[in-house]
């Protein structure tokens, strides 16, 4: 009777170490849910990672490529408890350094048991962004074909200057430039600086052979049109775009974020200042409940 007395506590005490083993297990993670507006899939190339800042660290709280949402992730409960800011940066699919790209798309403070988390602070804030432009050519000798450039500058002083007013990026993000010719984005060519060249001045395949044009961010489209476009063209009716892009960036169009947009008017003059507008995305928002 002792024996099986024994044996029957044993087993007791064998099932209740299991069950609180198992309530630990349950118990050391939890559900962090994102709601997030406006994202882009990314193609192949990369994915999107979000990290709770805990301590002062980044601690990844996953990958994901959907960008269907709410998404649910199950994440260690002390570093939920404990984080005081939600990030979600853009990484390479395949990623052998374990710290968060310089690319960082959204973020926010938690407060309370959720985070509302925005593009603002951690790209950019372009509610006060303004553009200019003037239709020309200054990349070739022939004065026929101005309405087939663009040139991101004002000179309506009579001497040019900043065509752009927009605020200067972090790594890991750039500007880029766009005529949509017939729906389809054909890029100026990417910068930092609204006060000089822009990244393809001296390569593009469009421009003339006359020089490389002001030293302000655009492009004569004059030769080489992508099939489907004939060069030179008449931008009267395209739309130009200034777009916020990812760096690195496999993307042959424009990235989610476009603060600035203008359609060229019909009656558009060359050589004279033209306006640009607020463009269709000027911030991304979303919300992080833990």
């Amino acid at each position: 009777m002792i024996k099986k007395m024994f044996l029957a506590v044993l087993a007791l005490g064998m099932l209740a170490t299991s069950c609180s083993s198992d309530d630990d297990n349950v118990l050391s993670t939890s559900n962090l849910v994102l709601n997030l507006n406006g994202l882009e899939a990314l193609g192949d190339d990369f994915v999107y990672e979000g990290w709770l800042i805990v301590n002062g660290n980044p601690v990844s709280t996953g990958t994901f490529s959907s960008v269907t949402f709410p998404q649910s992730f199950s994440v260690n409960i002390d570093d939920i408890r404990n984080a005081t800011t939600f990030v979600l940066s853009i990484e390479p699919t395949v990623d052998s350094d374990p710290a968060p790209a310089a690319t960082k798309i959204l973020a926010g403070d938690f407060n309370g048991n959720s985070a509302s988390i925005s593009s603002n602070g951690i790209v950019g804030d372009f509610s006060a962004s303004t553009g200019n432009y003037i239709l020309a050519t200054p990349t070739d000798a022939d004065n026929t074909n101005e309405e087939s450039g663009v040139w991101f500058l004002d000179n309506s002083s009579g001497s040019a200057v900043d065509g752009l007013n927009l605020p200067i990026l972090p790594q890991g993000w750039k500007y880029e430039g766009w005529a949509v010719m017939n729906g389809m984005p054909i890029s100026t060519g990417t910068f930092t600086d609204v006060s000089d060249f822009d990244e393809n001045a001296t390569s593009s395949s469009f421009k003339g052979t006359a020089g490389d044009g002001p030293a302000y961010p655009g492009e004569d489209y004059l030769q080489n049109a992508p099939a489907g476009l004939t060069f030179p063209t008449d931008l009267r009716g395209a739309t130009i775009v200034i777009s916020v892009e990812p760096s690195p960036d496999n993307s042959l169009a424009p990235f989610t974020l476009k603060p600035l947009a203008h359609m060229v008017p019909a009656a558009a003059m060359t050589h004279t200042t033209i306006a640009m507008g607020t463009g269709p995305v000027i911030s991304l928002t979303g919300t992080v409940t833990r």
